[in-house]
């Protein structure tokens, strides 16, 4: 009698065991410039999930683009993640443009809601001197003298190449080592070239298209991903995604890192320097 009655409770319990949903999954939120105080907030988010043993981390996009250093240390962050992470460029309307692209071809998952675009991934550089105009081969349309440097800014011309070769590489390696459309990623650089979501899945440099976040975790249910040499297996169908919401040290650091008001300080700090002597 005993028996039947553990056997009765184990029967009624086995409908929550074989419905409980699977491990968590951290949802990072990145939305404005990439910046420091973006790549301190993704770091310190992959790094908790990772200790909470999440089985996924959602990496949700809006960018323009932002900083090489920033973009390059959120980059080696994903790379050394212990939970997958899925880049995500939502929501209808939202853009992974430059520094997002090389994101987005990082990370072990690439996905995009309608109506949203990649691409223009070309580097430029802030506060570089002015050159000459140049032809579709990157060559200054001027003379070069004795030196080798065109009257149009042949020094500026070729520090332009070899940040636009050295980008070309680095999203060309990230593209090999995901199975993604390297081609298309070096034209991204090359020729800023863009895409939508529809032509990104056509032409592979993503793997799905999703409406929201619970749609793309429906839709990675029973997806087997490769990481750290360990293959595993999302059970994502019935979670829900945690969100990390940013504290009040990156909020802040988001504002005084922002290109434009970092701009102003340092204008307002030689300004305060020439008045006061």
């Amino acid at each position: 009698m005993r028996w039947d009655k553990v056997l009765l409770a184990l029967w009624a319990l086995s409908p929550v065991l074989a419905w409980a949903p699977g491990p968590p999954v951290a949802l990072l939120t990145i939305n404005g410039a990439i910046g420091p105080a973006i790549a301190d907030y993704i770091h310190r988010g992959i790094e908790q999930a990772g200790k909470q043993g999440a089985q996924l981390v959602v990496l949700q996009m809006d960018t323009p683009g932002g900083l090489d250093t920033s973009m390059r240390a959120i980059i080696k962050d994903i790379l050394a993640s212990s939970a997958p992470v899925a880049a995500f460029v939502a929501p209808g309307g939202a853009r992974a443009a430059s520094a997002g692209t090389y994101i987005l071809y990082a990370s072990h998952i690439a996905a995009m809601a309608p109506a949203t675009n990649l691409g223009a991934a070309t580097p430029v550089a802030i506060g570089a001197p002015g050159g000459g105009a140049q032809d579709e081969d990157g060559k200054a349309d001027g003379k070069a003298g004795k030196t080798g440097k065109s009257e149009g800014g042949g020094t500026s011309s070729t520090m332009t190449r070899k940040q636009v070769n050295d980008a070309s590489a680095y999203i060309r390696s990230l593209a090999q080592m995901r199975g993604r459309n390297a081609e298309w990623a070096e034209r991204a650089v090359r020729e800023a070239v863009s895409l939508s979501a529809t032509d990104a899945l056509k032409m592979k440099v993503i793997d799905l298209v999703a409406e929201d976040v619970p749609d793309l975790l429906r839709r990675l249910d029973g997806r087997k991903l490769k990481v750290s040499d360990a293959e595993r297996v999302l059970q994502t169908a019935d979670v829900v995604a945690t969100a990390v919401e940013p504290d009040w040290r990156t909020r802040f650091l988001s504002v005084v890192t922002d290109p434009s008001i970092a701009y102003v300080l340092i204008l307002l700090g030689i300004y305060a320097l020439v008045f006061e002597f």
